[in-house]
């Protein structure tokens, strides 16, 4: 159906058939679809239709968007009973059909707390606020109907009876910022390209997502696409573009697949395409795939990209809201701006400043990872301390471990102790503490991660990623590099410390494009917060086990249990004893490979330095 004004798309959506009663939806997050979604899906399906649920109006079997909670994947969620199940397998289809849908009881074994099965006081999901997020688990991603069904274009309906002007307002008083990483004011942006001169403007969104454990971008592009879609089409209205692009990674098949699906949907309906809802407005949508370089998440790269060229970042004497794509008015926001858009719109800038802080409005989803209880992803007002991220959500550090240090924004970001773990999560504060928000990525970081080594690893990759159109990042990474390797093989030498916080500073000052700019990060947090490991590497000796050759393994008998863990994963049979014994340590067969020290749960193994047994 073709919608020609407002009146009939909202009549359409009031008249939209009822849900089945009772629904299962597979989690489809990348992580569940890696561990084997789909043929979940179709046992639950088949099982379904053995006991005669199938194909009636009784019962739904659907994927959906990423339930967040990764690290317990396979997940199902119930409605109405609102159970979540975790890692569910193939073989558990029939009891869940036959025990929830059959008898409406949970099945208790699936569940975190058996006496409370239900999603929303899962301790996962307590602290988190759902708002760009409110979809997954509720609707089919590639269902036109269930995206209008959750109020979908209810905001585009709005919008063509408030007109343009009233749109773009809407945004700027808001005080939604960039979820990309800069926190630039939406607003302002959007202000200036509908002020640009110039007949022909684009609106562009960037879902080139390339930070090592992050996937915000992807889980929002395949779990709501419509709703970045929607948004684009907002902000098209609004500043008076009417040609758009979504760049995506090529990594990223699913995601391209789905917004394409929504496109077409759309321009089926009337959404996209000429005189949109009667309003004379015609604004029309495509996918980009980029070519998974990391750089070309900056910006001016991106558009160079998108154009044919080389992607590589330019000096920005000239805004790309008035010299753009094509020398064009652009407005480029991330994907996650531009959900918010539809809420913004609908509800009016005075209920998003109502969430999160002051100067940092509105929710932000966040990709918790490493060493932590609960992985996966999460949706938090801005300004909620890390330390609740970590704690509550995530379920703090694993058994016998404690936490070291959280990386933040990405491998551009910071590492920050966890004396730092009560600083909210902003756009401002974060920076003052030397790291950022970037896309919103979490890396938690245990005490068996030697934090010069952690340096190392994210500067190697900035140093790959680097477009190396400026000298200082491409020589300057090269050099800082090889001074993190010495570091890391017993090859350093005094002072080498303060050479690489001298060439990380020079770096962050001089380089040409924010990659650059923000790539000594990693080293200048680290050695700010952890100045102390970077002296010992000096000296030869790496506290956490972690580089080769700059320890020495010893077992405190006190806390050693006897279990034989340490013996078994142990590669060159330096650890010797009986069983339910104390563990001794033969330290001239000891090769400070570190295999042993993830094993033990108690304790009992500490690292000391090599000149201490020699």
């Amino acid at each position: 159906m073709r919608f020609a004004d407002p009146d009939q798309l909202q009549d359409y959506c009031l008249n939209l058939p009822p849900v089945p009663p009772r629904r299962l939806w597979v989690c489809g997050g990348p992580g569940c679809l890696a561990s084997g979604a789909e043929d979940l899906l179709a046992a639950l399906r088949m099982e379904a239709t053995k006991s005669g649920l199938k194909d009636t109006a009784e019962l739904s079997c659907e994927p959906t968007g990423c339930l967040g909670l990764c690290q317990r994947g396979q997940l199902v969620t119930t409605e109405p009973d609102g159970y979540v199940y975790e890692k569910v397998s193939v073989e558990d289809a029939y009891e869940i059909v036959d025990q929830t849908l059959l008898a409406g009881l949970p099945v208790s074994r699936l569940c975190q707390d058996p006496s409370d099965p239900k999603a929303k006081n899962h301790p996962f999901y307590l602290p988190q606020k759902r708002l760009i997020m409110r979809r997954f688990g509720r609707i089919n991603p590639e269902r036109f109907d269930d995206y209008l069904r959750t109020g979908g274009y209810q905001a585009l309906a709005l919008a063509v009876r408030l007109g343009p002007e009233e749109v773009a307002f809407r945004i700027e008083a808001s005080g939604l910022r960039g979820r990309g990483g800069s926190g630039f004011p939406a607003g302002r942006k959007w202000k200036a390209c509908r002020t640009a001169e110039g007949d022909q403007k684009y609106v562009l969104a960037n879902g080139d997502e390339g930070d090592p454990g992050a996937f915000m971008n992807r889980s929002l592009m395949e779990g709501d696409p419509l709703a970045i879609i929607e948004g684009l089409t907002l902000g098209a209205y609004a500043v008076g573009a009417n040609q758009g692009y979504i760049y995506v990674r090529h990594e990223y098949p699913l995601s391209v697949a789905r917004l394409r699906l929504s496109i077409s949907n759309a321009e089926q309906c009337g959404l996209l395409g000429d005189n949109i809802l009667g309003s004379g407005f015609s604004f029309k949508l495509s996918v980009v795939e980029g070519g998974g370089a990391f750089v070309c998440g900056e910006s001016t790269a991106l558009m160079a990209s998108i154009e044919g060229r080389e992607g590589q970042p330019r000096v920005k004497y000239v805004r790309s809201t008035e010299r753009g794509l094509w020398d064009k008015p652009t407005l480029l926001q991330n994907v996650e701006t531009w959900a918010n858009v539809p809420l913004i719109v609908e509800n009016g800038p005075q209920w998003f400043k109502s969430l999160g802080s002051e100067s940092n409005p509105g929710t932000k989803i966040f990709s918790l990872v490493g060493q932590v209880r609960r992985s996966g992803l999460a949706e938090l007002p801005l300004g909620t301390k890390i330390r609740t991220v970590v704690e509550e959500v995530g379920g703090g550090h694993l058994p016998g471990r404690f936490i070291k240090a959280v990386q933040t924004g990405g491998p551009s970001g910071g590492c920050l102790p966890v004396s730092e773990l009560d600083l909210p999560l902003d756009f401002d504060r974060l920076p003052a503490a030397g790291t950022i928000m970037g896309s919103g990525g979490l890396i938690v970081i245990d005490d068996l991660s030697c934090m010069v080594d952690v340096a190392r690893y994210f500067t190697k990759f900035l140093m790959t990623e680097s477009c190396g159109k400026c000298l200082p990042c491409r020589e300057g990474l090269a050099v800082i590099d090889g001074l993190l390797n010495d570091l890391c093989q017993s090859k350093a030498q005094i002072g080498d410390t303060d050479k690489l916080k001298e060439l990380a500073l020079t770096l962050s000052e001089t380089a040409l494009c924010g990659l650059g700019q923000s790539a000594a990060n990693p080293v200048i947090s680290t050695i700010r917060y952890f100045h102390h490991e970077y002296i010992e590497h000096e000296q030869g000796y790496c506290r956490s086990g972690r580089c080769q050759g700059m320890f020495i393994v010893n077992i405190d008998s006190d806390l050693c249990s006897g279990c034989g863990a340490c013996q078994t994963a142990c590669p060159s049979g330096a650890i010797i004893g009986r069983e339910r014994k104390v563990r001794q340590v033969n330290t001239s067969k000891c090769i400070s490979c570190g295999a042993c020290l993830a094993t033990c749960h108690f304790g009992a193994l500490k690292t000391a330095r090599r000149a201490n047994h020699e």
